[in-house]
């Protein structure tokens, strides 16, 4: 199978790429092109931006691809509320080229595999406990309504027979392959390992660090990704969570990061916050459907091969 993967230069996009020429697929990887970053031996490089339509044309209808695994994408979801049309042109716009791209060779070749690769984040704060694909999504920033237009339009396209479809949302992606890990400042395993090396001189926690959250190691997503291609079927769609299962506080994140380093993390306590105090993912769709089983991600093991990337001064 030849797949295109939008944004695979990046955190996850390279585990993606690795999971996917480790079972002899011919990969290409699409990027606006980033000095700092080459594709994973193997895999082929075309230039482009998903803002460009015309050129994400170009790469579509040249590549004959049989499956798309669309990564490319703005997720901060504090940026957003500064740059809310310049999430929505990305995420949602960019998405649209891709599909109309997609659209343009649809009467010559057969339809394609789509996944898309959504965020847990449009389920918003309004539930608690485990999350299922089947709670209504409740966008509370412009980046989590940018991925709900994205993941609508790519359902509405499917159903058209064009594409066959399956949208996954993983939850907190963590952990490292090949030398890559998570750089990310607005997530905690970064920051405990900033506090570690002096990059920061502490880790700000919530109240006593008790609010529980579901951490996934980016090797499994990798594999739930290459599994959701396979599962994709013309003419329809489906959502499919990617995540653990198993809930970690903020304050076991931080204890297990000391166990692993070997080193104290300082920590600034903040006043609790209104916020879900359980946000866990149901996987039982992605165990059914998609016949996936996160099996890198414990806790220790995910901060272990995160640190031994991380990049010390």
């Amino acid at each position: 199978m030849h797949v295109l993967v939008t944004g695979g230069l990046g955190f996850l996009g390279h585990a993606v790429t690795l999971d996917l020429l480790a079972v002899g697929n011919r990969v290409t990887v699409m990027s606006r092109g980033r000095a700092d970053s080459k594709p994973a031996p193997g895999a082929e490089l075309v230039t482009g931006d998903i803002r460009d339509r015309v050129r994400v044309t170009q790469i579509v209808q040249a590549g004959e691809y049989d499956g798309v695994v669309h990564l490319a994408a703005l997720t901060s979801g504090r940026d957003s509320f500064a740059d809310p049309l310049g999430y929505f042109d990305v995420n949602a716009g960019g998405t649209l080229n891709l599909l109309m791209a997609l659209d343009s060779v649809r009467d010559t070749r057969p339809p394609a595999s789509l996944v898309f690769t959504s965020t847990n984040i449009v389920y918003g704060s309004q539930h608690s406990g485990a999350l299922s694909e089947e709670l209504a999504v409740h966008p509370e920033s412009p980046y989590a309504a940018s991925k709900v237009a994205a993941e609508q339009m790519v359902s509405a396209y499917a159903a058209t027979g064009a594409i066959g479809a399956v949208t996954v949302r993983p939850f907190n992606i963590a952990g490292a392959v090949d030398g890559v890990g998570d750089t990310d400042p607005a997530r905690i395993i970064p920051n405990v390992f900033r506090a570690i090396t002096g990059q920061l001189d502490h880790v700000t926690l919530n109240g006593d660090g008790s609010a529980v959250r579901d951490f996934v190691h980016v090797a499994d997503v990798a594999t739930g990704i290459r599994l959701a291609i396979s599962a994709c079927t013309p003419g329809s769609s489906q959502t499919v969570n990617l995540g653990s299962g198993v809930g970690t506080s903020m304050a076991e994140v931080v204890a297990a990061a000391e166990q692993v380093t070997g080193h104290s993390v300082a920590v600034h306590r903040m006043p609790p916050r209104p916020e879900p105090p359980k946000l866990v993912a149901d996987i039982s769709r992605a165990r059914s459907a998609l016949g996936w089983q996160p099996e890198r991600t414990e806790l220790v093991q995910t901060l272990s091969d995160a640190w031994k990337v991380w990049p010390r001064q």
